[in-house]
Order: structure tokens, then C-alpha cells, then sequence
């Protein structure tokens, strides 16, 4: 795999009872941290995956009925904290992204979109076709704001599952094959099937860190991994398939089983989230 640079972004955050991500969590409110991955390629410049929150999700949320999602799961963001901001202590441009790597729809992973009209964006045909075929009321149940979506998506989306398929690294076991989304063997999308429609993760080559896989929401914690614990049923199957939810979460599992020293980021992983902001 070809190596590059990667840096966590807290850009965000919201609360929610911690029961519903993990199956013995406190039924008290709990921060959950939204992460964004800042990957420079030593080609391609500054690349993401997944946004956080923006300012672009409180007016989403301000009318009815999407104002719900708002208020079933009250979210933060400091001024400045949005990813685009971010970027420039980073010594980049919102401009200057010219790739943008979705891992699936929910709005506290798109909210910053917008912000990077010079991006391709590269997500699975599945989630996109999913979000897109919903009314506003059917969107919002499964997590999804359509005004998040850019007017111009269709123009500029590049598929998943249309990249040349790859053996993934054998330190990824059981993990077998990803898709080579910019074909240089830098950026490989892997399906984690379950949390919601055409939701995949990332590995990259971490020059810090060595094989690096970002699980998006295949799990809330890195805890939830290493115990293999869970969400409920109930949260698993209003978003998605709670089989396949298991199924993935235990892959994972097992992978940080056969491979302790794997780096795995999910992406409101509060151990993640410190790191970032150390």
C-alpha cells in the first residue's frame, strides 16, 4: 500500500444515551465525539473521510420534521470547529480538496460537504441510491438530511463498488478485499455491512501507524470492539440490519484478536476523539 499522512479532526459532537450504542452503556446521556480523517497524499494533497458537524446541519434541522433528528440527538459545535476551518492549521484550503470519502450518509458524517465543491466524492452507489429515493420523512428515520446532499452529487459521485477490487493486506485478516479508490493502492474502501445502507470503512498505509482501518460506524468505540459488545437490537434495526450489524462487529473483533496492535478508528471513538485533540 502506498503511504500517507493521517490526522484526526474533532469537529463536533453530540449526546445521546450510551445504551443505545452499546448493549451494557449507561441509559445516561453520553458524549460521542464525530471525527473526521484528514489524509494528505503525497499526489493528491489533502484528501477526507467523513466531515462531522457543520454549521450546515443546524439549518438543516431548524424546520420540521427534521428539527426531531436535532433534538433526539443534541449536537455541538464550537465556532471554528467545522472541518473547513480546520483545515487551514493544517496549512490547507477548503479548495484544496480535491477528494472526499463519504463512509455513508448520516448527516454528522456529510454535514461539511458543502464546503468542498472542488471534491469528487467517492461513497457506495447503494447509500447514495437509498438516501436519494427517500422522501423527507423516510430520509430522516434512517438518519439522513437530504439538504446535506450537494445539488450537483450525481455529477460528481465515484463509486465504490466501480473500483478495481484489491487483496487487502494480510495484517487485515479476516478482512479480505477492498477497493482501490484512487488505483494507487492509497485509499482502500471495505464494506461494513449493517449500520445502514452501503456503509464502508477505509485502510490506508498511516505513515505513523502502519496499516490504519477507519470503521466509520461499524462500532461507536474502540471498546465496543475489543469487547465485541454490541448495540442494542432495536438501535441496529431502526437504522439497519442488526444481523449483519453483529457480523461485522465480530470480524472486527477478531481482527483486533488476531492483531492487538492494529489501529482502528471508529468515528466517535472517545479514545480517537483525545488524540485529536491532544
Amino acid at each position: 500500500m502506498r503511504e500517507v499522512e493521517v490526522r484526526l479532526i474533532r469537529a463536533g459532537h453530540c449526546l445521546h444515551p450510551q445504551r443505545a450504542t452499546i448493549r451494557d452503556g449507561s441509559l445516561r446521556p453520553a458524549i460521542f465525539p464525530a471525527l473526521s480523517i484528514l489524509i494528505v497524499h503525497p499526489q493528491e494533497g489533502p484528501i477526507l473521510f467523513d466531515t462531522g458537524y457543520d454549521p450546515a446541519f443546524f439549518a438543516a434541522t431548524r424546520p420540521f420534521p427534521e428539527r426531531f433528528y436535532r433534538w433526539l440527538t443534541p449536537a455541538t459545535l464550537p465556532p471554528g470547529a467545522d472541518v473547513a476551518s480546520q483545515l487551514r492549521r493544517f496549512g490547507f484550503d477548503p479548495g484544496d480538496v480535491r477528494h472526499l470519502v463519504l463512509s455513508h450518509f448520516h448527516a454528522d458524517h456529510i454535514a461539511g460537504t458543502h464546503a468542498f465543491p472542488n471534491a469528487a466524492i467517492h461513497c457506495a452507489r447503494a447509500g447514495l441510491d437509498a438516501a436519494c429515493s427517500s422522501g423527507r420523512v423516510k430520509a430522516l428515520l434512517g438518519g439522513v438530511l437530504l439538504a446535506l446532499l450537494p445539488a450537483d452529487i450525481a455529477a460528481r459521485a465515484r463509486f465504490f463498488e466501480d473500483a478495481p477490487r484489491v487483496a487487502l493486506p494480510g495484517a487485515l485478516q479476516p478482512f479480505a478485499e477492498g477497493a482501490d479508490i484512487l488505483g494507487d493502492g492509497s485509499l482502500l474502501a471495505v464494506e461494513l455491512p449493517g449500520h445502514c445502507p452501503g456503509h464502508w470503512g477505509m485502510v490506508v498505509a498511516d505513515s505513523l501507524h502502519g496499516e490504519h482501518f477507519l470503521v466509520a460506524d461499524a462500532a461507536w468505540s474502540s471498546d465496543a470492539i475489543r469487547r465485541n459488545m454490541p448495540p442494542p437490537r432495536l438501535t441496529s434495526s431502526l437504522l439497519g440490519n442488526a444481523g449483519r450489524v453483529e457480523q461485522t462487529l465480530a470480524k472486527l473483533h477478531a481482527l483486533w484478536q488476531r492483531n492487538p496492535a492494529i489501529r482502528l478508528t471508529p468515528a466517535h471513538c472517545p479514545e480517537r476523539a483525545a488524540e485529536a485533540e491532544a
